[in-house]
C-alpha cells in the first residue's frame, strides 16, 4: 500500500476516501462527515486564495473551539498557507503584537465571545500586512464566516496549492509566552506536527471508534495537535467544548457516548467532586491524558476506580518538540502515571545534561523560533538536541521525571506563564519602582501569580490598582492574584532577585 505524504491536505484527502460517511466533527450546530468536511475544507480554502492570501502566507485564527476552527485551519493548510493560533485570553494589545510580527495578512476571529470583541481593540494602524478579518458567529450571528465562503470558487487552484505542499513546508507558528518578557513563534512542518500527534494518539490506542471530547483550545498543542490533528490522523470524531463546565461536560460524555477526555488534572478533579456526576452515564469514557502539573496519585486512581477509565496517562512535551517528548503507556501502573511523564515517543532521544536539564533529539524538534536565529541556536545546540529548560531524572525503566525548572516559569491551568513578561508589564505603571513575580500554589490552577512589589517613594498604589493594570495589558491566566508590597526585593550580589526568599515570606 502506497504510503501518504506527511501533509495535512494529503492526510485529509485520505481519510475523506476512507470515513467519507463517518462522524468527523459533532457540535450543536453542525454535523460534519469526513466527506462533508473535505468539502467545507476546499470551499473555505478557495475563499483564502481569493482573498489574495498566497502559499506560506501566515493565517491568524483567534477564536474558541467551534467546528469554524477546524475548518478554518484545514483550510489554511489546504491553502498552502501557515496556521497561526492565537490564544482566546490575549489581550488586544499582545494578539497585535502577533499579528505584527507575523505580518498575517488574514485573520478569522470570533465576533463577540464572553461579552467582549476584541478584534475591534485591534491597534490596527500597526497591522498594515493585515488586509482582512473573518468574523466566526460566537454568542451572536454577527460573523461574516458565510460571506466569506461564498468567495471560494477555483476549487482547481486550491487542488493545485494542496497537492503542492510538502511535508518539510512550514504548517504552524504557535507562540510561547517569553522567558524574557516577549512570546517566540515556534515554526513547526507538517510531517512534524503529524508525526507527533499520531505518536500521542498511539499511545492512547485512538481509533475511528472512539469520540474525542476536546476541552482543551485549539489555540494549543494540546488541542490542535493532540486533538484536531490526532482525530484526522486517526477517524475519530471530534466533539469540541466551547468552554469548559463541568456538567455540560458530563452531559456531552453521556449524550454522546465520549470515549477520549484529554485535559489538566484540574478538570478531572472538577468531574470527579462534582455533586452532580451520578446523573450522568459516565462509562463510556476509556482514555484520558492529562499533565501540565502536579498529578497525585490518588487523582489517578480515582480517575480509574470512580470514573472506570481503562488507560489513564501523563506526558511531556512543549511546543518546540511539536508539543510532545515523552509519555506514559496503557500498562504503566498509577504511580507510575502520576510521578513521572514516561519515555520518549515521536523518534525522540532523551539525554540529561551534566547540569540536569532535559535535552530531546530527534526529527520532531522545531524547524526554530519565526525570525530569531539567536534565540533558535540558543535553544538547540550544535549536535542538535533541544535544550528544554526543564531539570530532571530518569528512571532504570526510561521514564522521566520533571524535578525542577531553569526557566523563571510557572504553570497556570495548563498554561505556561513567564513572570518576566508579567514584571515588564508592571514597570509601566506608574508608581512601581520594582517588582517580581512567583508562582505559588494553587488547588485549582495548580499555580498561581503572586506579585512582589516596591512603590516609589511619594506613591500610593493597593492591590486592587495593580492587578487592574496587569489584567488590561495580559490574558487571564498571566495575571497575578495577589500583590505583596515590599520596602525592597532581596538581591544577590550581581543584581538578581532571589525568588527563593519570596517564597518562603508566603
Amino acid at each position: 500500500m502506497t504510503s501518504v505524504k506527511r501533509t495535512v491536505p494529503a492526510v485529509l484527502d485520505r481519510i475523506a476516501v476512507q470515513l467519507s460517511e463517518h462522524d468527523a466533527l459533532v457540535t450543536p450546530d453542525k454535523r460534519l462527515t469526513y466527506g462533508q468536511l473535505r468539502t467545507e475544507v476546499r470551499q473555505a480554502a478557495a475563499a483564502i486564495v481569493d482573498l489574495g492570501v498566497a502559499p506560506g502566507d501566515p493565517v491568524a485564527i483567534w477564536s474558541p473551539n467551534t467546528w469554524h476552527w477546524v475548518v478554518a485551519a484545514l483550510a489554511t493548510h489546504y491553502a498552502g498557507a501557515v496556521v497561526v493560533p492565537l490564544n482566546t485570553r490575549y489581550t488586544a494589545s499582545e494578539a497585535t503584537d502577533i499579528l505584527a510580527r507575523t505580518e498575517a495578512p488574514l485573520l478569522i476571529a470570533a465576533g463577540r465571545f464572553l461579552g467582549a470583541d476584541r478584534t475591534e481593540q485591534l491597534d490596527r494602524d500597526a497591522l498594515p500586512a493585515l488586509r482582512h478579518i473573518v468574523r466566526v458567529p460566537i454568542e451572536e450571528q454577527d460573523g461574516t464566516w458565510d460571506e466569506f465562503v461564498a468567495r471560494g470558487t477555483d476549487l482547481a487552484e486550491v487542488d493545485a496549492r494542496a497537492a503542492a505542499v510538502q511535508p518539510d513546508d512550514v504548517s504552524d507558528i504557535l507562540f510561547t509566552s517569553g522567558t524574557t518578557g516577549r512570546s517566540k513563534g515556534v515554526r513547526c512542518a507538517h510531517r512534524q506536527s503529524l508525526d507527533a500527534s499520531a505518536a500521542w494518539a498511539a499511545c492512547g490506542e485512538v481509533t475511528s471508534a472512539d469520540r474525542y471530547l476536546c476541552i482543551n483550545p485549539f489555540f494549543h498543542n494540546f488541542g490542535f495537535k493532540a486533538g484536531i490533528l490526532a482525530c484526522l490522523q486517526t477517524g475519530a470524531t471530534l466533539i469540541p467544548q466551547l468552554t469548559f463546565d463541568p456538567e455540560l461536560a458530563m452531559k456531552t460524555v453521556a449524550e454522546q457516548k465520549i470515549t477520549v477526555l484529554p485535559g489538566p488534572p484540574t478538570i478531572y478533579q472538577m468531574l470527579l467532586d462534582h455533586p452532580n456526576r451520578d446523573r450522568y452515564d459516565l462509562s463510556s469514557l476509556r482514555f484520558a491524558v492529562t499533565g501540565a502539573a502536579v498529578v497525585p496519585v490518588v487523582l489517578i486512581e480515582r480517575m480509574q476506580s470512580e470514573l472506570d477509565i481503562d488507560i489513564v496517562l501523563t506526558a511531556y512535551g512543549l511546543t518546540e518538540a511539536s508539543g510532545f517528548g515523552t509519555m506514559c503507556r496503557a500498562d504503566d501502573d498509577a504511580v507510575t502515571v502520576a510521578t513521572t511523564c514516561g519515555r520518549p515517543i515521536a523518534d525522540f532521544e532523551l539525554r540529561i545534561d551534566d547540569s540536569g536539564e532535559v535535552l530531546l533529539r530527534g526529527p520532531n524538534v522545531m524547524l526554530g523560533y519565526l525570525d530569531d536565529p539567536e534565540a533558535t541556536a540558543a535553544a538547540i545546540d550544535s549536535d542538535g538536541w533541544l535544550h528544554t529548560g526543564d531539570i530532571g531524572t530518569v528512571d532504570d525503566a526510561g521514564n522521566l521525571t520533571i524535578t525542577d525548572r531553569l526557566k523563571d516559569m510557572y504553570i497556570c491551568g495548563g498554561f505556561n506563564v513567564y513572570p518576566a513578561e508579567i514584571e515588564q508589564v508592571l514597570a509601566r505603571l506608574n508608581g512601581i519602582a520594582d517588582s517580581a513575580v512567583i508562582g505559588v500554589p494553587d488547588d485549582r490552577l495548580g499555580e498561581v501569580g503572586k506579585a512582589f512589589v516596591v512603590v516609589k517613594p511619594g506613591t500610593q498604589l493597593d492591590e486592587a490598582a495593580v492587578i487592574a493594570h496587569a489584567r488590561e495589558h495580559l490574558a487571564n491566566f498571566k495575571v497575578p492574584r495577589s500583590v505583596v508590597f515590599l520596602d525592597v526585593l532581596p538581591r544577590n550580589p550581581g543584581g538578581k532577585v532571589v525568588k527563593p526568599q519570596l517564597r518562603e515570606m508566603i
